[in-house]
């Protein structure tokens, strides 16, 4: 009993960290409690390489007699789009893409069991996909083992082409590990495979061979690993409420890209209602065996698509979160601001409008309104 008393202590704690010191670090919450009643507006904007993506998304989470947790959230992006691909072999264009998806979880025991649905339109795409995951915890709360599959389906056209042109389907399956290791340390291992097949490549897109023009041609299977390791310390007895938090995710799949991505963010309460939070995130990658900027042979498969090269990326990114006082027992309202400046080097995708290897810098800001009840 005493064991058991001590584990429910540790559990409750890190619950208790992780809703306040960690509240925006994304970190794994208690498997066994349904996510808290809430209504959420956020409005987005992402402005960088030629891309301006802006939208409002609104989030609505219900539970029903404490055992079902149902959710709907809509998405916009109004994007206008003069990307580096756009501008070499084709005009600017503006569009609209929406996105709904719902959800509902069920608490059984330590478990919960998560049913999801989204789709995605756009007047040239639709995607849609049907998830299950499933989560529980063991050892008296302080180990959360989770399992999840998701099965998605993309129909793919062509501006100014009636129909659909092509589909592609894809398997996701996900696994994790969640351990409280003390009062002050919580570790997370995720890993993911992923299945493509189908149309993976872009209509609009072009490759260069012997200096041609040429459409791109990619393989129509893909398959995907990835792996990620987290670690959450509570550093209050080093800087009084705060925490720290690491990330490393290596990722492979059979076109021979392989990707790194290290982040680190630290998280501090500034006062009773006032959390400030701080990341920096770098990423680098492999090119894909058929990648090139002027292929020099002709082969089966060929692709310029820069997002298939050699380039590496870094993020620096801060967030305050204010919660608003006075509120009625029972009830939480939430002002989030966010902000996040990526940078983009390639090393192998040139410019031709310069005839360098092509950079650019993008900005992304969040502001989201959020109440639970």
């Amino acid at each position: 009993m005493q064991l058991m008393a001590v584990l429910r202590v540790l559990r409750e704690r890190w619950r208790a960290l992780l809703g306040t010191a960690l509240a925006g670090s994304a970190a794994p919450t208690g498997a066994a409690v349904l996510p808290d009643d809430r209504a959420e507006a956020t409005f987005h904007v992402y402005d960088g390489g030629g891309v301006r993506a802006t939208g409002p998304a609104v989030l609505v989470r219900k539970s029903i007699a404490d055992r079902v947790s149902l959710s709907a959230q809509y998405y916009v992006d109004a994007v206008s789009n003069a990307s580096i691909d756009v501008v070499t072999y084709a005009s600017p264009f503006k569009e609209t893409r929406t996105a709904t998806d719902f959800g509902a979880d069920w608490l059984v025991r330590d478990t919960i069991l998560s049913l999801s649905y989204n789709r995605s339109v756009e007047p040239d795409y639709i995607a849609e996909g049907v998830g299950l995951d499933v989560a529980t915890e063991v050892y008296g709360g302080m180990t959360t083992v989770s399992l999840g599959f998701t099965r998605s389906r993309d129909l793919v056209g062509k501006k100014l082409q009636p129909g659909w042109i092509d589909r592609a389907t894809h398997w996701q399956y996900r696994a994790g590990l969640t351990q409280i290791l003390s009062p002050r340390w919580l570790v997370s291992l995720n890993a993911e495979a992923v299945s493509d097949e189908g149309y993976l490549g872009s209509p609009y897109r072009a490759a260069r061979v012997f200096g041609a023009t040429v459409l791109e041609r990619n393989p129509r299977t893909r398959s995907s690993r990835a792996i990620k390791l987290r670690s959450i310390n509570d550093t209050s007895a080093i800087v009084p409420r705060s925490s720290f938090r690491a990330e490393y995710r290596y990722y492979q799949d059979n076109w021979d890209v392989k990707a790194h991505t290290t982040e680190i963010g630290v998280a501090k309460h500034l006062e009773p209602r006032l959390i400030v939070e701080a990341l920096v995130r770098r990423y680098s990658q492999t090119q894909a065996l058929f990648y090139s900027d002027n292929a020099q042979t002709e082969t089966v498969f060929v692709s310029r698509n820069r997002q298939l090269s050699t380039f590496n990326t870094i993020a620096f990114g801060a967030k305050l979160t204010y919660t608003w006082p006075g509120m009625p027992a029972g009830t939480e309202l939430r002002l989030t601001g966010s902000v996040e400046r990526k940078q983009f080097r390639f090393s192998n995708f040139t410019d031709l409008r310069t005839g360098r290897p092509y950079a650019y810098d993008a900005n992304v800001v969040q502001v989201v309104v959020s109440g639970t009840f």
